[in-house]
C-alpha cells in the first residue's frame, strides 16, 4: 500500500504543482522517512524541469502558470524540510 496520494512520489509532486492536492503537515504524517526523501527528490527534480522550460516573454499567461507551479513546489518543499527538522528525521 503506497503512503502517497495518487499512488507515487511523481504523482504527488505531479499533483501539487498542478494545484489538485493541497499539502499541510499532516499530509507528512503518515509517511516514514524513505518516503518523505524520494517525496523530496521528486519535488526537486520537478522543479529543475518546470524552471528549465522558459515560456516565451510575451505569452503572460504561461509565465503566470509557470510561476504558479514554482510557488507551490517551494511551499511544499519548505513545509516538508520544516516537518523533518521538527521531526529530526
Amino acid at each position: 500500500m503506497s503512503t502517497f496520494p495518487g499512488g507515487s512520489a511523481f504523482a504527488m509532486a505531479s499533483q501539487v504543482a498542478e494545484g489538485f492536492l493541497l499539502i499541510t503537515e499532516r499530509t507528512f504524517k503518515r509517511m516514514n522517512r524513505p518516503d518523505l526523501e524520494k517525496l523530496s527528490f521528486e519535488l526537486e527534480k520537478l522543479l529543475r524541469d518546470i524552471r528549465g522550460n522558459q515560456p516565451d516573454p510575451d505569452d503572460v499567461q504561461e509565465v503566470q502558470r509557470r510561476n504558479r507551479r514554482i510557488q507551490r513546489l517551494n511551499s511544499c518543499r519548505m513545509m516538508l524540510r520544516a516537518y523533518r527538522m521538527k521531526k529530526r528525521i
